[in-house]
């Protein structure tokens, strides 16, 4: 949806980066070492960078939308890559955790695994994913246009087993924003092996 993250950049800003992430990044730095690097994919408005620079991390953003991005830069001060996750070369970053809070929730159910393998091809060994997705069934339909695709636990499950991700934590979580969304949490560790079987 890059013409809505373009055109209501201040709208999406202000309904997000006053919203308190102890709550689901938590669970992240508690598993993280002193200094680690993270690459924030879908940061938004930077809330969740300025969270974890204040903790004494060294996060990176990653932004589509050019507005958002520049929101970021100035309101977390981190560094923000402006590209498209779809198309982007993952594989040439490195980076020890990898958020995708609520970045990949436009994605068709065709789309998401192919996009969470290449995004997480920046996890160096025993890397960390936290990952947020809507809960539910089929698509839901915001006023503002915006399509997003729900998702059950067991398909979620089931995709992280199967490409080598172990799964640390898992939480169900009302929307702070929106309280008919639940998000779906998941903290994922990278193995070197991938597996058919979910093994």
């Amino acid at each position: 949806m890059p013409d809505f993250y373009n055109t209501e950049y201040q709208k999406y800003y202000d309904s997000t980066f006053n919203v308190d992430s102890s709550s689901f990044l938590s669970p992240l730095a508690k598993m993280l070492r002193p200094g680690a690097s993270v690459l924030d994919v879908g940061c938004g408005s930077g809330r969740d960078l300025l969270w974890l620079k204040e903790r004494g991390y060294h996060p990176t953003g990653f932004e589509r939308s050019q507005k958002l991005a520049a929101l970021a830069r100035q309101y977390s001060g981190c560094p923000v890559i402006e590209d498209d996750f779809l198309t982007y070369d993952f594989s040439a970053l490195k980076f020890e955790a990898i958020l995708m809070i609520g970045a990949l929730v436009h994605l068709s159910v065709s789309q998401l695994e192919p996009a969470f393998l290449s995004i997480t091809a920046a996890l160096e060994e025993n890397g960390l994913v936290l990952l947020s997705l809507k809960e539910g069934h089929g698509q839901t339909h915001a006023e503002d246009g915006r399509v997003f695709v729900l998702w059950q636990p067991e398909k979620l499950e089931h995709l992280f087993l199967k490409n080598g991700f172990r799964i640390l934590d898992f939480s169900r979580q009302i929307s702070k924003i929106c309280e008919s969304d639940v998000w779906l949490g998941y903290l994922l560790q990278k193995t070197r092996i991938k597996t058919n079987d979910g093994n």
